[in-house]
C-alpha cells in the first residue's frame, strides 16, 4: 500500500505489460457472490444502475481485495453488469489501470494518493483536511473523484504485547520515554528504518533516545509474530491488520499525530460518477460502517482464519443487513 515512488515509477511499465493484453486487464479476481439488496439499500432508487457496465479493481493485498468484493456484490445486486478486476499485482499497475480507464472504481487510501500518486512532499494533518486535499488535486489532475472516506485509518503504528502494557503502563507513543533505554527495542521494516516519514521522524517527533542497536529489521509479515514472542518490545504494524487481534497486540496511540492519515475512500472515474450518481448513494451506508475495529476483524478472518475475501465480504454485508 505504501509503495516507494521509485518502485511505482519503475514497476508500472513492467506490471502493465504483463497484465494488460489485447483482451483487457487480467487479474486473479475470482468470483462475485450473487445477492439482493436489503434493509436501507433496498429502499433506494437505484434504477440508473440497471444494466450499467462497471469495472471494479483492487490491489493484491487482502484488505483492498475485500473492499473491492463488497463493491462488486452491491453493484451487481443493484442491477449493474460488473467486471471483477480485483487482485491486480502491484499498486503501480492498479493505479495506471484506473488512470487509463480500464478500472471504473477502486478503493484508495488518502495518504497513498497524496504522498505516492500525487507526489506531495508532506502529509496533511487531520483526516478531513487530508481527504479534501487529495480529492481536489486528483480530480483536477486525473479526473478521479474521491467519495467520502471511511472512519478506518490503516496507517502505521507501534504495537506492544499485553504483558508489556502491564509492565510499563503505557498506551501512547509519548510514553515510550518511561521505558528504560536498554529495553526500547523495535522490530521494523528495512524501508521504515531510514525513510523520512518512518523511524527517524518518529524518534525526533517524540524526542526519544533509541540506540541503533535497539532496531531489529524484519520482513513486514514477520514483525507481528516477533513482537508477540517478545523479540522486541515495540513492533511496527498497520492499524487494521488482522494479526493485531489474533496475537493480542495493542497499538499505541500516536498522540502527536505523527503518522499520515490513510483513510480509505472509493474512487471513481469522474465520468462514471457523473453518469451513475447512484453509486455514491449505494456505498455511503457501507463506507460509514468501515471502522478500524471492523477491518481488523474482517482482515483476521482472511489472514488468520484462511477465509476467501469474497466469502468474508458476503458474510459481513449480510451481518450488517445490506444483503439478505
Amino acid at each position: 500500500m505504501r509503495t516507494p515512488r521509485a518502485v511505482l515509477a519503475a514497476g508500472a511499465t513492467l506490471l502493465l505489460a504483463a497484465s494488460i493484453t489485447g483482451c483487457g486487464l487480467r487479474t486473479a479476481g475470482g468470483n462475485v457472490p450473487e445477492a439482493d439488496l436489503a434493509g436501507s439499500l433496498a429502499d433506494m432508487d437505484l434504477e440508473g444502475l440497471d444494466g450499467a457496465e462497471i469495472a471494479v479493481g483492487s490491489k493484491n493485498f487482502n484488505e483492498n481485495v475485500l473492499l473491492g468484493k463488497m463493491t462488486l456484490i452491491l453493484l451487481q445486486a443493484a442491477g449493474a453488469e460488473v467486471t471483477d478486476l480485483t487482485n491486480i499485482p502491484g499498486s503501480a499497475a492498479a493505479r495506471q489501470a484506473h488512470l487509463q480507464g480500464d478500472i471504473d472504481a477502486m478503493w484508495e487510501y488518502t495518504g497513498t494518493g497524496w504522498l505516492q500518486y500525487l507526489q506531495q512532499p508532506k502529509p496533511i494533518p487531520g483526516k478531513e483536511e487530508q481527504y479534501e486535499a487529495v480529492k481536489e488535486l486528483d480530480l483536477e489532475e486525473n479526473d478521479l473523484a474521491w467519495l467520502p472516506p471511511a472512519p478506518m485509518n490503516n496507517t502505521y503504528a507501534f504495537a506492544i504485547t499485553r504483558a508489556s502494557v502491564e509492565k510499563y503502563g503505557i498506551t501512547k507513543l509519548s510514553e515510550i520515554n518511561k521505558v528504560p533505554v536498554g529495553e526500547r527495542t523495535f522490530c521494523i521494516e528495512s524501508e521504515f528504518r531510514n525513510r523520512a516519514d518512518g523511524m527517524p521522524g518518529m524518534v525526533k517527533t517524540y524526542d526519544l533516545d533509541v540506540p541503533g542497536g535497539n532496531l531489529q529489521t524484519y520482513a513486514t509479515g514477520a514483525i507481528y509474530d516477533a513482537t508477540a514472542k517478545g523479540e522486541c518490545v515495540f513492533g511496527e504494524v498497520f492499524t487494521t491488520d488482522g494479526r493485531i487481534k489474533a496475537l493480542d497486540l495493542t497499538p499505541l496511540e500516536d498522540d502527536k499525530k505523527y503518522f499520515p492519515n490513510y483513510n480509505v475512500s472509493l474512487v471513481l472515474r469522474e465520468s462514471v460518477k457523473e453518469e451513475y450518481p447512484e453509486i455514491e448513494e449505494l456505498m455511503a451506508p457501507v463506507t460509514e460502517k468501515l471502522t478500524d475495529d471492523v477491518l481488523v476483524d474482517l482482515n483476521a478472518r482472511i489472514d488468520v482464519d484462511g477465509q476467501e475475501a469474497a466469502e468474508v465480504a458476503e458474510d459481513w454485508l449480510s451481518e450488517e443487513g445490506f444483503i439478505p
